[in-house]
């Protein structure tokens, strides 16, 4: 399907009446090349002050406070699609609505608006990991690349024709966390692509395959226990997907304790009882598994920091023998 079809006509302008819709740290570098390269933000629209920490205290999220710091004007809706926020985005009357990491599902009444509808960037290589964690479940699944979409949305789950894709390796033993930053800033970068390659009418939208959707559903905590019959490598994408958070969990000693930083040493090892401590080297601690040895870096005691092996074993000591886990 071609980029100028009946419902987008016209030329595009050469510089659209932008209004942007972002919430966490993940779609604030897509704001800041936006501004930075000279765009119209109209208005932001990012989720309600949430309360936080045992105070309770609302706090602005990301997006909102990089809004502020360039003199923005900030929206904040319950939910974004009411009939009565969508009057007063249909009287700002914008060309183009960007949507990063907005985190409510959006309707037509809303999408419509815009003379260019909605332009979303997604964090994987659609049809491929659909919905809210993309990176997660990327990893989880031990995947050696991902990449980001720049889709023009509709009423489904990441389900709009895509207009440019960018691929992206996974690091060896890359996080969550880590790909996630990298991601990010990458994201302005397809932002800027997109709108010029919509600009220029270079771009021509590709509908998805849906036969091959696979799909990342939200993290739920269940999934952080760390099941030790299982192998090395598995385990391993589990604690890097899970961090920094939620964090993978296991008990000792009748307490939970976060597993961080891993790494495979033995792949293949198979003469093993799966969750028992190994030993402990400079690196960190050795644990066999259903298959292989696993390196533990980093871990984390209820109600305490994130702590280097060595640091978390003077304060918590793990002898060899100990089996992790029920």
């Amino acid at each position: 399907m071609a980029l100028m079809d009946n419902i987008y006509s016209g030329e595009f302008p050469s510089h659209p009446r932008i209004v942007f819709m972002g919430t966490p740290d993940y779609a604030v570098p897509s704001l800041e090349k936006l501004i930075e390269h000279g765009h119209t933000i109209q208005v932001v629209v990012t989720q309600p002050d949430r309360p936080k920490g045992r105070s309770k205290k609302l706090v602005p999220s990301p997006v909102k406070r990089a809004a502020t710091r360039f003199g923005l004007e900030v929206l904040q809706p319950e939910k974004a699609s009411d009939k009565a926020f969508c009057e007063v985005i249909g009287k700002i009357s914008p060309d183009l609505l960007v949507v990063v990491a907005f985190g409510q599902v959006l309707k037509k009444d809303l999408l419509h608006i815009p003379r260019w509808g909605a332009l979303n960037i997604h964090a994987s290589l659609l049809p491929k990991y659909r919905g809210a964690a993309p990176i997660q479940w990327a990893i989880i699944n031990d995947e050696t690349k991902t990449g980001l979409s720049a889709m023009r949305m509709d009423e489904g789950l990441d389900t709009g024709p895509v207009l440019l894709q960018e691929e992206v390796p996974i690091g060896f033993e890359e996080t969550a966390g880590k790909l996630h930053d990298r991601l990010a800033l990458l994201s302005g970068d397809v932002l800027l692509k997109t709108i010029e390659g919509m600009r220029s009418g270079r771009l021509i939208e590709k509908p998805q395959e849906s036969a091959l959707a696979t799909y990342a559903p939200k993290i739920d905590r269940s999934i952080s226990f760390i099941k030790w019959n299982q192998s090395a490598l598995t385990i391993s994408a589990l604690i890097r997907a899970l961090d920094p958070w939620p964090g993978a969990i296991t008990p000792v000693g009748g307490k939970k304790i976060k597993l961080f930083s891993s790494g495979v040493v033995d792949r293949e090892g198979l003469d093993l009882s799966p969750g028992r401590v190994a030993g402990h080297s400079g690196k960190g601690l050795l644990v066999e598994t259903g298959k292989g040895l696993i390196l533990i870096r980093e871990l984390q005691a209820p109600g305490k920091k994130r702590l280097a092996a060595a640091d978390f074993l003077r304060g918590f000591p793990i002898n060899d023998g100990t089996t992790l886990g029920f």
